[in-house]
């Protein structure tokens, strides 16, 4: 069997199975074996599947027919010019995530040409994967120190993983902590950028199954009311962040009006609130005054 023919059964079998996108993770799981990307994958379409390879389609397909996400049958997933390894051992990285690293890295920059001669410290609070910090550590050209923290161990793990595989682990560390609670050092932090839980608890069993069932909840749930670990951190920010300093943080749609109240009541000046391309409240941004 060609790989065309077998694209095209996995396809239908997954169609059948009510996988989203079926076509696509189909495709994506030949470009996988064949160590391809699936804008290649038509120089592959005539030649005939070895046996094992078929074995390994029919793996991933019971997979994905089960309703595991496709990025932690894959096991890797792009993330802007990084391609990371994706388990469930954190949150999978999306496409709205990668916003908010270019909004920081705008802050960076701008930040960069006022004061050259400052390197200034980075932290992500909730790095799950490391996508955000180890992204900014690659696409910011100045000097600065980056750091990422989750509470779960996990999570670091993985983390550190991809640090070594983007060849960034000389320029990121890692540590495991809940929230901003270990920094002892008052005015020590430049940046502080968070994509945390903040997803209501009482919506939290409602999700998709394909994210209920397999995205550690730990990284979803964001208490009653979805606003939990923002009201944490910007307490917490106050002590730890510099006079000037500046959080950035991915919102759910909806939480804008909350959040930028919150934010004002900590005393933040300069915040914004902006959309995503979809056209719903995504980020958060605000300056220590």
């Amino acid at each position: 069997m060609t790989w065309r023919d077998t694209i095209a059964r996995a396809g239908a079998y997954l169609r059948d199975k009510s996988v989203p996108d079926a076509e696509v993770a189909a495709e994506l799981l030949a470009a996988r074996l064949l160590r391809t990307g699936r804008g290649t994958l038509a120089a592959h379409l005539e030649k005939e599947v070895p046996e094992r390879f078929l074995e390994a389609m029919r793996r991933g397909m019971a997979r994905l027919a089960n309703g595991e996400p496709v990025q932690y049958v894959l096991g890797e997933w792009d993330f802007r010019h990084l391609t990371l390894k994706c388990d469930r051992r954190a949150l999978i990285p999306r496409p709205e995530t990668e916003e908010l690293v270019t909004r920081v890295l705008a802050y960076l920059n701008a930040r960069s040409a006022r004061q050259p001669s400052s390197a200034p410290f980075v932290v992500d609070v909730g790095t799950g994967t490391g996508a955000i910090i180890l992204s900014l550590a690659q696409e910011f050209r100045g000097a600065a120190a980056f750091l990422g923290t989750d509470v779960s161990e996990d999570a670091i793990a993985l983390a550190q993983e991809n640090a070594a595989k983007c060849a960034l682990a000389g320029k990121v560390k890692f540590a495991v902590a809940d929230g901003l609670d270990d920094f002892d050092e008052p005015e020590c932090i430049d940046v502080i950028v968070s994509n945390p839980p903040y997803i209501e608890s009482a919506v939290c069993d409602a999700l998709d199954p394909r994210v209920r069932d397999y995205e550690p909840r730990l990284a979803l749930d964001g208490g009653a009311t979805g606003l939990d670990f923002y009201d944490r951190y910007l307490g917490d920010a106050l002590n730890v962040l510099k006079p000037g300093g500046a959080v950035f943080f991915e919102i759910g749609e909806g939480q804008g009006g909350a959040l930028a109240k919150l934010m004002a009541d900590y005393g933040f000046a300069d915040v914004k609130i902006e959309k995503d391309f979809a056209g719903h409240d995504r980020y958060a941004s605000g300056v220590l005054a």
